[in-house]
This record gives C-alpha cells, structure tokens and sequence, in this order.
C-alpha cells in the first residue's frame, strides 16, 4: 500500500482510484463498509482513502483533550490489511478550511487525486464552514466525470457504528463491545521511551508509551496483546497493561505501560501496538509496595487466563 502526505504528483498507475472520503478514525465497520461500495463499485479500479491529518476537530478545537482511536500509522496498517491500495492524507490546514466546495471537488479530488469514484457516509460535510454536504459533493462532481456512492449509516445491536461511539465504549472500559464496534481491537500505539523504571524494580519491567492525541481508556489494568512493529523483538506478545495516574506514586498525567510475559530485551525506540482485551479491575491504590507487587502478580495471572481464552484476539 501507499501513503501519499499532501497532494504530490501520483502515479498514472494510482490515478482512476476509486475512493473512500472521511476522517477514517478507528476504521471502525462503518468505514469498511464505506471501503466495501469503493471496491463493489469499480472492482477493476485502485481502491482508495482519501483523508485528513491532522484530524479536523483538531485543528477547530485545539484545546480538545485527545480523542483520536487510531494515530496515522495505526490507520495505515489497519487500512492496508483491509486491502487499500492507497491512502492519500491531506494536510488539514487553514487553507484547507477555507477552501470553497467547488475549488475542493476541481482542485483537490479531481485535478490533484484523479480519482475516478468516491464514496462518503450521508452525513458528511466538507467546504469552508462545512457548507457542502454529500449531495452536494455528487452534484459537484458530477462536472469532472467523478462517480459518487452515498451510504446511509451501518450498525448492530449497539447502535449506529461511529467513531463517536467508539470512544464512549473505550472510556468506559467495554472492550468487546468496543472491539464489535471496530471490528478489531483497540489499540494503543507509540514508540516505547524510558520511563522512571519503577515496574523493574518491582519485578514487572515495562514499556512505557505516550498517549499523544490518543484517547484515554478507563484508568485500570487490561489483558493485553501486544506487536511490536520493529527491531530484534518483533512480532506477538502477551502481557498486561496499566493505565491510570499511578496514584501509588503520585503521578499525575495518564501514563500507559505494559508489562510483557516471559520476556527479556530491550524495547527503547521500537513501535508497538498494545490491544485492550479486557479490564481486569479499576487503578487502585494500595497500602504499600508489598500489597502492590501482590496485585500485579494476581493481575498477571488474571491476564494469562484471559488471552488464553482469547487466543485470536489481538490488533
């Protein structure tokens, strides 16, 4: 798959692609039923995504806490084994917020991307101040020879799948129901850094994450099934990840780290991608060190049962 960032010359072979349009966050079954019309309606055609990054709601609300479910190269690996073909990002700026409608169907998608059909969700809006909605976007390109498929919303038992969705399941700690959501697992992904090295001392070494622009999930203890994406140590592993403050230690920014069973290495500067499985318990303060390393043994043990249950969960 390729990731263009911004709108550089393409490939003649890239052009023609049929696309999917939208912010794509979580890729969750909405989206890949966006990407199923994309492919159903010119299977012999590049299949495309044509999206934004940053998100946005960044960009309109910059003082937003995080609330992305996926960070750019998450999206990509997820939208890559879905079998996308290409990923165009586009910079999400101020002048693209400002850019009429018309000047975004003309200059961007058809000029820019050649792209040959374009599916979107029936409520998406695009234009400066969202004025341009998607029969708008078919009315516009229908004067560049572009097709266009508008879905009406998907869901399950659950509800209509969105991205806002998603993120009130994951902050309440539901992973299944999250996961039945997506599609997939969530995932928390980043690159490993040293942290305090307290879980070592311990006797539960960990790798330590920045959330970023990610979501937050439910402060507590998960079973989780990690990839490490690079390095000596890539591929599977399983382990138990903390997210919370530490109130143990006084911490007061939300901190992710995950312990990995039956191993021993050195995790600094690689990628990974943790999937919550399940919520063992709620953060918790104990009485001492003693009380504390007990409970991360039992939650070790509690982790090993669960992913043994689950042995094709993961990212």
């Amino acid at each position: 798959m390729r990731v263009i960032h911004g709108l550089t010359a393409l490939a003649p072979e890239m052009r023609g692609a049929s696309a999917a349009l939208g912010n794509f966050d979580g890729v969750h079954r909405g989206h890949r039923a966006l990407l199923q019309a994309a492919r159903t309606e010119c299977p012999d055609a590049p299949l495309g995504v044509v999206t934004f990054e940053p998100h946005p709601r960044r960009y309109f609300q910059p003082e937003a806490p995080p609330f992305r479910l996926t960070t750019a190269a998450e999206r990509a690996r997820i939208l890559a084994r879905l079998g996308v073909d290409l990923v165009c990002e586009i910079p999400f700026d101020a002048r693209l917020a400002a850019m009429p409608a018309e000047e975004f169907v003309a200059g961007v998608l058809a000029d820019g991307l050649g792209v040959r059909h374009l599916v979107v969700g029936e409520d998406f809006r695009f234009g400066h101040r969202r004025l341009g909605d998607a029969t708008a976007l078919r009315q516009l390109c229908m004067a560049h020879g572009i097709g266009v498929t508008i879905l009406h919303p998907v869901g399950g038992a659950g509800g209509i799948y969105s991205s806002t969705g998603a993120r009130v399941l994951i902050e309440q700690g539901r992973m299944r129901d999250a996961a039945e959501a997506l599609g997939r697992w969530h995932t928390v992904n980043g690159v490993v850094h040293k942290g305090d090295q307290r879980g070592r001392d311990l006797g539960f070494p960990t790798a330590n994450l920045d959330f970023g622009e990610q979501i937050v999930p439910r402060y507590g203890v998960y079973a989780a099934r990690v990839v490490v994406h690079d390095g000596p140590h890539a591929g599977v592993h399983d382990g138990v990840a903390s997210i919370g403050v530490r109130p143990q230690f006084g911490v007061n920014r939300p901190n992710f780290e995950v312990h990995f069973f039956d191993f021993s290495g050195d995790l600094y500067g690689a990628e990974i991608s943790a999937a919550l499985i399940a919520l063992l318990r709620d953060e918790a303060r104990f009485e001492g060190v003693e009380a504390l390393v007990a409970q991360m043994a039992l939650d070790c043990a509690k982790a090993r049962e669960v992913l043994a249950d689950n042995p094709e969960a993961g990212p």
